[in-house]
């Protein structure tokens, strides 16, 4: 019914950051105040991080070794150099492709990057990390980061098994590194009796389910529970654990998932339709709406305009009404009488579906992901009713629906209100990056004569995956960590400056 149409257009995107506006805060970090820098109360002699791929220096869709060059840790310990803070050993990758392989098969593809206008694309190359390969000789390693791992996963003791990778249960990241494959990633971190930890743990507790639409196949982690099942007493049992070994540490919030590129870039109204569509598709929408009100159920389909800015259709599983039976008996009368095979077949493509929602209060949100599939065709299905994202509704994997969004909140909420307590009791550096990455998503923040904002390539503070932050994005996070390890400790570590380090990378490197 209707032609394929683009989902992205990268207007002019110069890939530099942007200038001053004194509409933004600026933050001024003080790299020369004059004052030596000096590590008050904490002991910086041997740190080590804990946490996901945040932790590792993922970017790009990949870790590779220059994105490990520019983790916040990574930041952190080269700052902790200046006032007597040892080697900080990392489990590089083999390579600045990204992806890896196991036992020479690939499995994780190459890093993305830019192509200054259209969605960015994996990078050219083969991955040559081999997981088989232990990196266990070079260690023990400070970065125990682990991407994809979430809240529980660190005390996994089967998440360095290389058996364990074929069953879900391990990490290949891990298994890397990992001494034996029975050692948890938070024994291994606590073994090594560092003076000073860091802990950023949570994020992918709620961003799978996120990332995947809510669709169920990767649910959230609930906050009750023992440890290991439960966000709140496997957090205690890390914080606890390393605490025993060094007091001293920082630890961080969870941010929210609607603050992220993945999730906002993509508009909820991009559908073009010229006057011939909209009286069509109004005439369908209009008849589904007049049904659902003779059954006192709302609107579910908008009016739609001659213009380029019509709502998606998508699927919602969170409608607690299903309108299929009533569509069903409803198209087959007055005035549509469509024959019962007819009616069906509408009914069920159609009785969970509705117009995606763009004001604040209800938006739901299209992942980057699923962004290629909008006015694309679904096979098997007729002409009329074939369009993916106007006359096929897209599936629930790829939109993150209002109702989907509050659930991700209130965990997120929960997570956060744990972390900070627990920061509290322990005496621990608190970093709120919940209210940072708000932040940089809505009026930027300006520091060293740059501006980071959460505008996707543009903006400098994400990569190119739209989740994690750019080269200069885990500057302007590590800064935050320092900011906090100094206000807790009396140190006077100096932040670094966020025009030593790029947007994006290139695609060579």
């Amino acid at each position: 019914m209707i032609k394929n149409f683009k989902w992205l257009l990268l207007v002019a995107a110069t890939f530099v950051a942007c200038n001053n506006n004194n509409d933004e805060e600026v933050v001024v970090y003080n790299t020369t105040d004059g004052l030596p820098p000096t590590a008050g109360s904490a002991n910086f002699s041997k740190f080590v991080s804990l946490g996901n791929s945040l932790t590792a220096g993922y970017s790009d869709n990949a870790l590779f070794i220059e994105g490990q060059k520019v983790s916040y840790t990574y930041i952190m310990a080269q700052q902790f150099a200046t006032v007597g803070g040892g080697e900080f050993k990392v489990p590089f990758m083999a390579d600045n492709i990204g992806g890896f392989k196991v036992n020479g098969v690939p499995v994780a593809g190459p890093r993305l990057a830019s192509t200054g206008g259209a969605a960015p694309v994996p990078v050219a190359g083969t991955p040559s990390t081999e997981i088989m390969t232990s990196l266990v000789a070079g260690g023990p390693y400070n970065n125990c980061g682990v991407p994809g791992a979430k809240s529980f996963h660190l005390l996994s003791p089967s998440y360095g098994s290389l058996a364990g990778i074929s069953m879900g249960t391990a990490n290949p990241y891990y298994v890397r590194f990992a001494p034996n494959a029975t050692t948890s990633v938070l024994s291994y971190a606590a073994a090594q009796t560092p003076t000073f930890f860091s802990l950023w743990i949570g994020n992918n507790d709620v961003l799978g389910y996120a990332t995947s639409g809510g669709d169920g196949s990767n649910p959230i982690t609930p906050s009750a529970g023992a440890a290991g099942v439960g966000f709140d007493a496997t957090y205690d049992a890390l914080v606890n654990t390393m605490t025993a070994v060094s007091p001293k540490g920082v630890i961080a919030n969870i941010p929210y998932v609607n603050s992220l590129p993945f999730f906002t870039f993509v508009a909820t109204n991009p559908v073009p339709l010229n006057a011939a569509q909209v009286a069509s598709l109004n005439q369908l929408w209009g008849g589904l709406n007049a049904i659902l009100a003779s059954a006192s159920q709302p609107a579910r389909f908008q009016t739609l305009t001659v213009s380029s800015t019509n709502p998606l259709l998508i699927a919602d599983d969170m409608l607690t009404y299903d309108a299929t039976p009533l569509f069903t008996v409803a198209l087959q009368g007055p005035p549509f009488n469509f024959p019962a095979a007819t009616a069906g077949f509408l009914g069920t493509l159609y009785g969970k579906a509705r117009h995606a929602s763009a004001s604040s209060a209800t938006r739901d949100y299209v992942v980057l992901s699923s962004a290629g599939t909008i006015g694309t065709i679904q096979p098997g299905f007729p002409p009329n009713n074939n369009t993916i994202g106007v006359t096929y509704p897209m599936e629930d994997k790829a939109i993150l629906s209002a109702g989907e969004t509050a659930l991700v909140k209130t965990a997120t909420d929960a997570y956060n209100a744990k972390i900070k307590a627990v920061a509290a009791a322990k005496g621990l550096a608190f970093v709120d990056t919940n209210a940072l990455m708000s932040q940089v998503s809505s009026t930027g923040i300006s520091a060293n004569g740059f501006t980071v904002t959460g505008a996707f390539i543009t903006g400098g503070g994400f990569s190119t995956d739209g989740v994690h932050p750019s080269p200069r994005g885990y500057a302007l996070i590590a800064n935050s960590f320092i900011e906090a390890i100094n206000k807790t400790y009396g140190s006077n570590l100096k932040g670094v400056n966020l025009g030593d380090y790029r947007i994006l990378f290139p695609k060579t490197l």
